[in-house]
């Protein structure tokens, strides 16, 4: 099979997201945020296409995760395995995160952007919301209804939960056998379900993209040119330099060839706006095209959308920055450190956190002294932003995958280097390979 048909589908969404960036835009420019357009594209066709795709994407999370990682669990044999993993996990997401912050604050306090913004451009505002303490974090992370938590799509409980079930089948010896076969049978089923929503994806994408910047446009970015170009260079910064060089020094594996295999899932990031919807592209791309075991990839996908907040932690930086310019107020080197530390911690303690960014952010300026009304002033960019920052979480999930599979001897190295591993035209026509000579 040709190079060029292998890479088909990647190609159709690329272009999809370029086209439906350039419809956006032409739509808002031309006709404004009002009108019949408005009523009957924008709101009506574009917003149903891409909420449907959305939906798509959201259905197989929670069936992809529990069945993945209860295989996963049962498939590691040795329990203590499981225990050093995910410690090596934990600890790599808190320490890249870490490094995020801190490039965000260097960057930005180089830049300086905020200086001379008029306040008072923001007509709107903000209230920010109290983060529940860490000790009510650890106690909800145990579901006291199973099947509520997979009902609401709780991930950190859904993650104790199918590695409790998972450690049960191990123990349970030759019964659990029958029980692993059928997640095993599952695990399969799913997968090609992800990859019929994926030959979707160039709809899904094109919609999402056309909304997003037909809603948005570009009068929205400019009084903030200098906060968004900051925060948008230190994200490509801690993706394509960060991540590579963590790849690099600590899995010694090859890094363009893994940025080259991060297109699906960081166009899908990029699209949804969402590390969760983004879930079965991430660990469909980490497991068939980056040679991730099993074992490994259904324990650090789930977690890192859950815990990984570097693009998050990033935007907390500038945003940081900014807002104390705008009003003023000069940060020593003790309010910087107390951001990095604050917003590092946060990650595990909002977790669970609807609209955690804000959340988040409100936590770091409390922590400094600086007025929450401030994040008034960066919302009407923030939803590019987001779109931004999810792609770059993404980027850490699949990185942290790697390096963790490696140290684990759980990266299938050959397919890691295969080019041409995963893609989708691949997996279908082995499915029909297959299904033409089992009739045979």
């Amino acid at each position: 099979m040709s190079h060029q048909k292998l890479h088909g589908l990647t190609r159709r969404i690329m272009i999809a997201m370029a086209s439906g960036a350039l419809l956006g835009i032409l739509l808002n420019l031309l006709f404004g945020a009002e009108g019949l357009l408005k009523d009957y594209l924008t709101d009506g066709l574009l917003y149903v296409v891409g909420a449907i795709f959305v939906a798509s994407l959201k259905m197989l999370v929670v069936p992809l995760v529990f069945v993945s990682l209860v295989g996963g669990v049962t498939s590691l044999g040795n329990l203590s395995a499981l225990g050093r993993m995910s410690v090596k996990a934990i600890l790599l997401y808190l320490f890249t995160t870490a490094v995020a912050i801190s490039i965000a604050l260097i960057l930005a306090t180089v830049v300086g952007p905020g200086q001379g913004f008029e306040a008072g451009v923001a007509d709107v505002s903000f209230q920010g919301k109290e983060a529940p303490p860490i000790s009510q974090v650890f106690i909800s992370m145990v579901p006291t209804n199973p099947v509520a938590a997979l009902s609401e799509g709780n991930m950190l409980q859904i993650i104790v939960f199918s590695l409790l079930f998972g450690i049960a089948i191990t123990l349970a010896g030759e019964r659990g056998r029958h029980v692993l076969n059928l997640f095993n049978d599952l695990d399969a089923v799913i997968m090609h379900m992800v990859e019929i929503i994926m030959r979707l994806a160039p709809y899904g994408v094109f919609a999402l993209i056309a909304r997003t910047f037909a809603t948005q446009g570009l009068d929205l970015i400019v009084p903030l040119l200098a906060y968004f170009l900051t925060l948008t260079v230190a994200l490509g910064l801690h993706a394509f330099v960060t991540y590579p060089l963590l790849l690099k020094l600590l899995a010694g594996l090859n890094p363009l060839r893994f940025l080259r295999k991060m297109r699906d899932p960081a166009t899908f990031a990029f699209s949804t706006a969402s590390s969760g919807a983004t879930i079965p592209i991430t660990m469909r791309t980490v497991e068939a095209k980056m040679g991730v075991d099993t074992s490994v990839a259904s324990f650090t996908v789930p977690l890192g959308a859950t815990l990984n907040m570097d693009g998050t932690a990033m935007m907390q930086g500038v945003a940081t920055v900014f807002i104390a310019n705008v009003y003023g107020v000069d940060l020593g080197v003790t309010e910087y450190l107390m951001v990095v530390l604050t917003a590092t911690l946060a990650s595990i303690g909002t977790a669970a956190v609807p609209g955690v960014g804000l959340v988040m952010l409100t936590m770091v300026l409390n922590q400094v002294g600086l007025p929450v009304e401030g994040i008034a002033l960066i919302i009407g960019v923030d939803r590019l932003l987001d779109m931004m920052r999810t792609a770059c979480n993404v980027t850490g999930d699949c990185a942290v995958s790697c390096i963790i599979a490696k140290g684990e001897g759980a990266l299938d190295q050959v397919c890691f280097d295969d080019p041409h591993a995963g893609s989708v035209e691949t997996a279908t026509s082995d499915l029909a390979g297959a299904v033409a000579q089992e009739k045979a």
